[in-house]
């Protein structure tokens, strides 16, 4: 074994959950179990999920490291149209994460990765292999750049010999 996690630590904790307007739940499962097999605890809030259950969730669970959302129907700008409210008011104050088919048609344009990012998108990722790099390097970033406050979501890796 390679590495251990320490058991004193809080668990990592990430809101998963697909987009208003998508019922497309395969992918959901499969992600959530991927960050379950990569120790994240998973706040699994399913299909067609209004922006408002994740401000619930997030209110519910306020040091998730992440909130997670796959759009695979195209809709995605549309669905989160009111992210800008919600990000404003503070009541989703965590990094944001978009992935899967995030426009409709055939023809993908970096635009619509830009519109994403205007709406408060911190993140957008091709493939949700990319998922726990991403996360492990926002929970060291928040380590280096708030070193003194307490991080009851970082999970400490020790490597065993």
């Amino acid at each position: 074994m390679n590495s251990t996690m320490n058991t004193d630590a809080a668990p990592r904790v990430v809101i998963l959950g697909v987009a208003a307007s998508d019922a497309h739940a395969v992918a959901n499962q499969l992600i959530a179990m991927m960050l379950r097999q990569h120790g994240f605890v998973v706040i699994n809030l399913g299909v067609c999920t209004p922006l408002e259950e994740f401000a619930e969730a997030y209110r519910a669970h306020p040091y998730a490291e992440a909130i997670l959302i796959g759009s695979l129907n195209g809709h995605a700008y549309e669905d989160l149209k009111g992210l800008p409210q919600l990000r404003s008011t503070g009541e989703l104050a965590c990094p944001f994460i978009v992935g899967g088919n995030l426009s409709v048609g055939s023809n993908k344009s970096p635009e619509t990765a830009n519109r994403l990012r205007d709406l408060g998108v911190d993140h957008i990722l091709d493939t949700a292999e990319q998922l726990p790099a991403l996360l492990d390097r926002l929970a060291s970033q928040r380590i280096t750049e708030y070193p003194t406050r307490e991080q009851p979501n970082v999970v400490t890796v020790a490597t065993v010999r």
